[in-house]
């Protein structure tokens, strides 16, 4: 019998435990499954959310492995009482919804629909705006979501590059890395999209010097992680037309508080962390497929290199 600790949290057991039951008996696992744990010294599995109550794993002295329900893992992987392997999340849904996001307000933002939504003075103006391969879009970011929402811009007939922190090798998008590859990727860039995992190295990567490098009025998009812009330079931006909108869906502090001033400027569009939601369904068979491999003596998939935080 395998003992899995599901440390996510009441509600989402509710949403979670019958698509991982189901998952689990697809996969002929026989599992003691519970949000309850009588002994951390039994647990083979931890399913897992970083705002678990869960902070201490040194008691899990059997745990194999800790499967967490989020793409990120900042919030968990400088935890100095985890020594067990971490597992983030990587789901074809995930990812889906992301492509959805970042598209739909890419496209939002390339063909001005919000000046013909939002019209209370009737203006008529048949001004057409510039084909997609007109406007050059930059994404920061070339993991998995990073490149999935290349491809689903690109199909469209965006013209994209992309920056990640080391060298990668893409056959169908130009790439860069490193400072001055930073420098290469944002300049000219009307459409920015941040799909960076927060570390000590992406924080603050758009600053006042790096948004400075942008086409005039260009737009940023950011369902990565809040901690990758500078508020304050973005707002200044925002103000001096060096941005022309920014649609964000993450922040450093969640949910944004009230008196936050992106809630109130007319150039900031605030969605509410729902880019790439975890999905029950789909998500259990990424956690069950992890669970089958550890049983089997087989690598986990999507591990987390500590000393690289993602």
């Amino acid at each position: 019998m395998t003992t899995i600790y599901f440390a996510a949290g009441a509600p989402r057991w509710t949403r979670f435990e019958a698509p991982l039951r189901s998952a689990l008996q697809d996969a002929g696992i026989e599992a003691d499954l519970s949000p309850q744990c009588a002994d951390p010294s039994l647990v083979d599995y931890i399913i897992y959310a970083p705002d678990s109550e869960v902070q201490d794993f040194t008691p899990f002295t059997r745990c194999k492995a800790v499967l967490n329900l989020w793409a990120g893992v900042e919030r968990i992987v400088g935890n100095p009482t985890l020594t067990q392997p971490l597992c983030r999340m990587v789901d074809p849904s995930l990812t889906a919804g992301m492509e959805e996001w970042v598209l739909g307000h890419a496209l939002r933002h390339h063909l001005g629909m919000d000046r013909h939504i939002q019209n209370p003075d009737r203006a008529w103006d048949p001004t057409p705006p510039p084909l997609a391969a007109e406007r050059p879009v930059t994404i920061l970011g070339l993991g998995a979501l990073g490149q999935a929402c290349a491809r689903a811009l690109q199909g469209v007939g965006f013209p994209v590059k992309g920056w990640s922190r080391t060298q990668k090798d893409l056959p169908d998008i130009a790439s860069h890395h490193g400072d001055e590859g930073l420098k290469a990727a944002l300049t000219g860039a009307e459409i920015v999209v941040l799909l960076l995992p927060k570390t000590a190295a992406t924080e603050n990567i758009l600053n006042a010097e790096t948004l400075a490098l942008l086409a005039p009025g260009a737009a940023l998009l950011n369902p990565g992680r809040g901690h990758l812009i500078d508020d304050t330079a973005l707002l200044a931006a925002l103000d001096s037309g060096t941005v022309g909108h920014a649609t964000l869906d993450v922040f450093r502090v969640e949910p944004l508080p009230q008196d936050h001033p992106f809630w109130a400027h007319p150039q900031v569009t605030v969605t509410p962390h729902i880019a790439a939601e975890t999905r029950p369904k789909s998500a259990a068979k990424v956690v069950v497929e992890n669970i089958r491999r550890g049983q089997a003596g087989m690598p986990f998939l999507h591990l987390v290199d500590p000393t690289h935080g993602y």
